[in-house]
């Protein structure tokens, strides 16, 4: 079974001035469709079409480079559009909590991330995950890979992700990558991001 690319839940233009149109329909229609589609020329006719991305990608150091590649594109750029929202927010709730405690506050955490994200060499992507220890934590990957993958160096759940590939920030931020990682918090779906919280920390907790 093919996996699909979800309609994005707002309009390319709903993210400006934070992240522009234009940006919007290049990165969605092209560069995540074409992981989706190299993902599932990757996997078709294989075992690999009966199972759920997550699996995949849990096992993926037994896979090929492309399924390695495309699929962290297809689940980084699926979970990336689902945490933005042009109405923005802070954490509340348990995830405020959680922040407080792993970070200190969420200027805490901020510092954090975005250190992750300017550091992140050359492609990548910064994250805020539940470890396998059930609390929260800060890192980055290279290229498409993610912490999911057996191959990551820290392992959990994503539950927040910054693409910092130039491709995410070049046509309206050029080479000023920190400008666009403080752009970043003004437009986090905070609701949508304490969903997977709750979701990842009942799974740490059930291993």
């Amino acid at each position: 079974m093919a996996f699909e690319q979800k309609a994005l839940p707002y309009a390319y233009n709903a993210l400006e001035p934070h992240f522009d149109a234009q940006t919007m329909e290049i990165h969605y229609g092209k560069h995540h469709a074409g992981y989706t589609s190299k993902l599932n020329a990757a996997i078709e006719g294989t075992d690999l079409a009966n199972h759920s991305i997550e699996d995949i990608l849990k096992n993926v150091g037994s896979h090929s480079t492309g399924v390695r590649n495309n699929g962290g594109g297809f689940y980084n750029h699926s979970l990336f559009w689902e945490i933005l929202s042009p109405e923005g927010g802070v954490p509340s709730g348990d995830l405020e909590a959680a922040i407080k405690e792993a970070f200190g506050s969420l200027n805490g955490l901020k510092e954090k991330f975005n250190a992750a994200a300017a550091t992140r060499f050359g492609s990548g992507w910064a994250w805020l995950i539940v470890g396998e220890d059930g609390k929260l934590h800060v890192t980055s990957t290279p290229n498409q890979d993610n912490p999911l993958m057996d191959v990551a160096e820290v392992k959990g759940t994503p539950i927040l992700g910054l693409d910092v590939w130039e491709h995410a920030y070049y046509l309206k931020y050029q080479n000023r990558r920190p400008d666009y990682i403080s752009a970043f918090w003004n437009i986090i779906n905070w609701e949508k991001v304490a969903e997977k919280y709750k979701a990842a920390e009942k799974y740490a907790a059930a291993k």
